[in-house]
């Protein structure tokens, strides 16, 4: 057993931390299995959440350093500690809010390092709780000093973690042991990072509020002030919209239709022109009926039974590059975008032209 050379009090510390690592060892099983319950509870994202447990070296410089303000070893509350890491300042909030309703917090001792409006201090910008586990959340009649434990958890930033670490990469504490040229630039450095932390907040705010108004627009039925872009065209998709011609179309041969990413149309809807959802719906009533012909026409004689979720939405597609006279190097092209370049799209667009050339809407161009 190794002698740190310690005081007579921190050496029956360091024997008691060593007594009690089992039951620290729980302690560290029923933390990770409460914590990460409770966030996939609440739909928070997080960027990783680890526990560790004090290393007896690391313990031995903490006694080394102060060991005389320690009683004993229930007052050293950072023997365990959790650390959850997010990606968004409000969702440090939103985990310390399920922390108070899960734990037992010591306020007294807990501290919000954000609220120390530090210019430098960015990287400490943690917040610090020192809590312990209820009886009414977890309770082992076999280990009843489990409850009793004290333990840290740290929230932060992904932000605020990567410049805590390279602080501590550095060896950079402040101005007094730092030289002035480089505490201002890692100063400004902090700055810096503390603008971005809350710019990612206010850009995420604004993101979910667009989409927020873009949903109620769509709701409404104004399609005319909805802009055809990713979020909104996965929306549109998400409502049902091709799903009766889907219907219709699978029913030619009685086939399941499997899901598929719609994304890839989504480029060439916008090259034709429809920067609206109001201009995607017109050339769907436009085109419903000569896309449903054309799929008959695809699949009276075969017996399919697996399509593409896309099928109606790739017809339509198809109706509206040949009634705007694109032929078929349109068509090439359009399954260029949807499928990456590749010979193998020349033959099926002459194929599908083939096709096409039979249908009623054909002999009207």
């Amino acid at each position: 057993m190794k002698d740190y050379g310690l005081d007579m009090h921190c050496t029956m510390l360091m024997e008691d931390y060593r007594e009690q690592l089992p039951l620290y060892s729980l302690l560290q099983q029923v933390v990770s299995d409460i914590m990460p319950k409770a966030i996939r509870g609440a739909d928070i994202e997080v960027a990783s959440m680890e526990t560790r447990i004090k290393t007896e070296e690391s313990l031995a410089g903490k006694l080394e350093r102060k060991g005389s303000k320690y009683h004993s070893l229930r007052d050293i509350t950072d023997i365990f500690g959790i650390r959850i890491i997010t990606y968004y300042n409000e969702d440090v909030d939103r985990i310390a809010s399920l922390a108070e309703n899960l734990l037992d917090i010591d306020w007294e001792n807990s501290i919000d390092k954000r609220k120390m409006h530090q210019f430098d201090s960015f990287g400490y910008n943690s917040l610090h709780y020192i809590c312990r586990i209820p009886k009414e959340k977890y309770f082992d009649p076999k280990h009843p000093e489990l409850n009793e434990i004290k333990f840290e958890l740290q929230m932060r930033t992904v932000l605020q973690h990567v410049w805590s670490a390279i602080q501590h990469d550095i060896g950079y504490k402040s101005e007094i042991e730092t030289p002035l040229e480089y505490h201002r630039a890692l100063s400004r450095l902090a700055g810096m990072l503390e603008l971005a932390d809350n710019e990612f907040s206010r850009i995420r705010t604004e993101i979910s509020d667009y989409r927020r108004r873009m949903q109620r627009l769509m709701k409404d039925g104004k399609l005319e002030d909805v802009p055809l872009d990713g979020d909104t065209f996965r929306s549109y998709i998400e409502m049902g919209s091709f799903d009766k011609l889907n219907k219709q179309i699978a029913a030619i041969t009685q086939a399941e239709v499997q899901p598929t990413s719609p994304l890839p149309f989504l480029k060439v809807l916008r090259t034709l022109g429809m920067n609206t959802l109001k201009e995607l719906e017109d050339m769907f009533n436009e085109n419903y009926d000569d896309a449903y012909q054309l799929a008959l026409s695809q699949l009276g004689s075969t017996d399919i039974d697996i399509l593409s979720s896309n099928i109606g939405l790739q017809n339509l597609c198809i109706v509206h590059i040949l009634k705007g006279g694109g032929g078929r190097k349109g068509l090439e092209w359009m399954f260029d975008i949807i499928n990456g370049k590749s010979e193998h799209n020349s033959d099926m667009a002459q194929m599908v032209y083939e096709q096409a050339k039979k249908l009623a809407f054909m002999d009207q161009l």
